[in-house]
C-alpha cells in the first residue's frame, strides 16, 4: 500500500515530552565519539529496511552534506556487495541490520557480529552505536505508523 496521506502530521508536537526524550539521545550522539557520517550511514540504513521514507530523505541529505558520495548513498542498500563501505563501516551496518532485525534471529544478535563490532570500535563507541541503532529504530516506528512523508522535514522546521 502506498502511503498517500500523513495520518498524524503533528505528532511530535502532541507527544513533545517523547520528542524530548528523542532529541536527548541525539544531543548524547552527537557528542559521542562515533563519527557523525557513519552515524548517518547507519540511520539510512536502518530506515531502508524499516520502509521509513521521511528518514532516508532525512539522512541522506544531511548525509550528503557532510560530504558523503552519492555513489555511496546509492549503493548502501547493498553495502555487502560493493568496494564502497571500510571495514569498520561494514562492522557498523552489520550491527545496525542485526539490531533492526532482531526477531530475525533467535540469539538476537549472533556473537560474530557483535564481536566484529567490537574488533573497531570502544566499549564507548559500541554503547553509543546501539543507542544510535535504537534510536533511529524508535524515529522510524513513529513516523511510519504515523505516515510521515519525505520531504516533510523540510517544511515543518522541526529537524533531528
Amino acid at each position: 500500500m502506498t502511503a498517500t496521506h500523513t495520518r498524524m502530521g503533528h505528532v511530535y508536537q502532541l507527544a513533545a515530552g517523547g520528542y524530548r526524550g528523542l532529541k536527548t539521545v541525539e544531543g548524547y550522539l552527537q557528542r559521542s565519539s562515533v563519527p557523525s557520517d557513519l552515524l548517518e550511514l547507519i540511520r539510512i540504513r536502518v530506515s531502508q529496511i524499516n520502509g521509513c521514507g521521511l528518514c532516508v530523505d532525512l539522512h541522506s541529505h544531511r548525509a550528503q552534506a557532510t560530504g558523503e558520495s552519492h555513489e555511496r548513498l546509492w549503493s548502501l542498500a547493498a553495502w555487502r556487495d560493493t568496494p564502497f563501505f571500510t571495514d569498520q563501516e561494514r562492522a557498523a551496518l552489520a550491527l545496525a541490520e542485526a539490531t533492526t532485525r532482531i526477531a530475525d534471529n533467535p540469539d538476537g544478535v549472533p556473537d560474530d557480529v557483535w564481536a566484529q563490532a567490537a574488533e573497531h570500535f570502544s566499549e564507548e563507541q559500541l554503547a553509543a552505536l546501539v543507542m544510535a541503532i535504537a534510536s533511529v529504530n524508535a524515529w522510524n516506528r513513529i513516523n511510519v505508523a504515523t505516515r510521515q512523508t519525505a520531504g516533510s522535514f523540510r517544511n515543518v522546521g522541526t529537524s533531528r
